[in-house]
């Protein structure tokens, strides 16, 4: 893991397969940065992403590639590390979507912010960043 960490929502996965800045960003920070993803929230992009890209009249199969070929720069956290913020983090969240918990809890566990345009996660004690304000925070690390 290098320099700061900041932990990627599924839907900052999917955007990064659907689109360039995203995976740029990613790609250009990514020495300066750990990005941090739930096992949970990979397997969700995963498992959204062929349908998304089938709508757009693209190969689900590329989709799966490109989501892959990101794992070599996020790093997959499993339940082991962010499991025991469960509780904390279902309960900052409330009435809202309770699925989101293991990316709160991952946040928890490492003390960062997140990278999300899920609003689920805005009041819930930890900063979050959407993709057209987060250069700043990667921009601020050390090289």
């Amino acid at each position: 893991m290098s320099g700061k960490a900041l932990v990627v929502d599924a839907n900052i996965l999917v955007r990064a397969v659907l689109g360039k800045r995203v995976r740029e960003m990613i790609g250009r920070y990514a020495e300066r940065a750990s990005f941090l993803v739930a096992d949970v929230a990979y397997s969700e992009a995963e498992e959204h992403l062929p349908a998304l890209f089938i709508q757009r009249g693209g190969d689900p199969a590329k989709a799966l590639a490109v989501l892959r070929s990101l794992a070599g720069l996020v790093d997959l956290i499993g339940s082991d590390v962010y499991g025991q913020f469960e509780t904390e983090a279902r309960e900052r969240l409330g009435q809202r979507d309770q699925e989101d918990w293991p990316t709160l809890a991952l946040a928890l566990a490492f003390g960062c912010p997140i990278w999300t345009e899920d609003t689920d996660f805005f009041g819930c004690g930890v900063a979050t960043w959407t993709s057209n304000r987060v250069e700043m925070f990667l921009r601020s690390l050390p090289k």
